[in-house]
């Protein structure tokens, strides 16, 4: 993942003991000390006050602001009473919202998605008091959250941040979201399960059985069921991988990685055979078609050298039957007891 802004200092990870790129879990407990006054984001004058926790500590959320300011509802909390801002990472509900970034990595930061539930997340608001929390001289403070009680993780410091992409909250469309890597400065090491992004591969090309039933949109959901369309296209897969398959090809998928993004695409079928990508719709109309052209391109960069088709339930209408061979695209549906190739008659656009 190619950061898109960086903090000032050095980026690697703060190291504890045996090699682990989490601090001491043996800490001091921090004091609560007036500092002395300082400018709020809004302007207003903010009194500076370290927080008086001891890092493993477990209280209740509404105790917390109550004591310390900051905003009572969301994962980000920036507290005008006091020099904190507040993050809370809430595992469970993250990963319902298709957070699959956050927790500790494999590149020894701890990964933090930005707020904004609708639409592309921005660099405002509670973002921006991540972002720019050092220069305002405020501690960027972690709580894990479980069941309405916190518990105190430790200070972090913002190191850069990165976008990625995630589903609207309650299911709707694929947005972007900023996603923060954090250096941890003090504390407990985080309970929060590793991210699940480190689950993936990150070979630029790797095959991968059929049978694992992923879909890009399932790799940043996970736990979403597969809608109507969704399901048609996987029974249309698994027909054409058992006709491949009955004439001795040899089928996988591939999981293709773009240098520098967080998550891989993930093809339909790959016939190794005839060295095709195929990317299959439930649907024969034309935004399906359209999709799919886009989806293929795609892939077809990562893979130089393979045919693109698309798979469907059955025959398109001529024009979009023109539409992929002006892209250099065959097209593949279901006929008789078998299925039916339209190859492409024009080579397929420079990638």
């Amino acid at each position: 993942m190619q950061p898109l802004e960086r903090a000032p200092g050095r980026s690697e990870p703060h190291r504890g003991s045996r090699g682990s790129p989490w601090p001491h879990t043996r800490c001091r407990p921090w004091r609560e000390a007036t500092v002395g006054w300082g400018d709020g984001s809004s302007g207003d004058r903010q009194r500076v006050v370290a927080l008086g926790l001891t890092p493993g500590t477990c209280l209740r959320r509404v105790d917390l602001h109550a004591r310390y300011g900051g905003r009572r509802q969301g994962g980000i909390s920036p507290s005008r009473s006091s020099s904190n801002v507040f993050l809370f990472a809430d595992s469970a509900r993250g990963r319902l919202h298709g957070y699959l970034y956050d927790g500790p990595r494999s590149d020894g930061f701890y990964h933090y998605t930005g707020e904004g539930q609708l639409g592309d997340q921005q660099m405002v608001q509670g973002n921006r008091t991540v972002r720019d929390h050092a220069a305002e001289g405020r501690d960027l403070c972690l709580f894990e959250v479980d069941r309405g009680k916190a518990t105190y993780i430790g200070r972090f410091e913002y190191v850069d941040h990165y976008l990625a992409d995630a589903p609207e909250t309650g299911g709707g469309d694929i947005r972007s979201v900023i996603v923060f890597r954090l250096r941890q400065l003090e504390g407990v090491a985080p309970q929060t399960p590793p991210a699940r992004a480190d689950e993936l591969a990150w070979e630029l090309v790797k095959e991968v059985p059929v049978e694992q039933h992923l879909t890009e949109r399932f790799v940043i959901e996970g736990s979403r069921a597969p809608c109507e369309a969704e399901r048609r296209e996987q029974r249309l897969v698994r027909q054409y991988l058992d006709f491949l398959e009955g004439r001795n090809h040899e089928v996988c998928r591939l999981q293709l990685r773009p240098r520098n993004e967080p998550t891989p695409l993930l093809c339909d079928l790959f016939d190794k055979t005839t060295q095709t990508l195929v990317e299959a719709k439930g649907s024969v109309a034309r935004p399906a078609i359209r999709m799919a052209i886009g989806q293929l391109a795609d892939y077809a960069r990562l893979k130089p050298g393979a045919r693109t088709a698309i798979l469907v339930p059955q025959r398109p209408r001529s024009d979009l039957l023109d539409l992929a061979d002006s892209q250099g695209i065959d097209v593949i549906w279901p006929e008789a007891e078998g299925f039916r190739t339209q190859p492409a008659r024009r080579q397929a656009p420079r990638r």
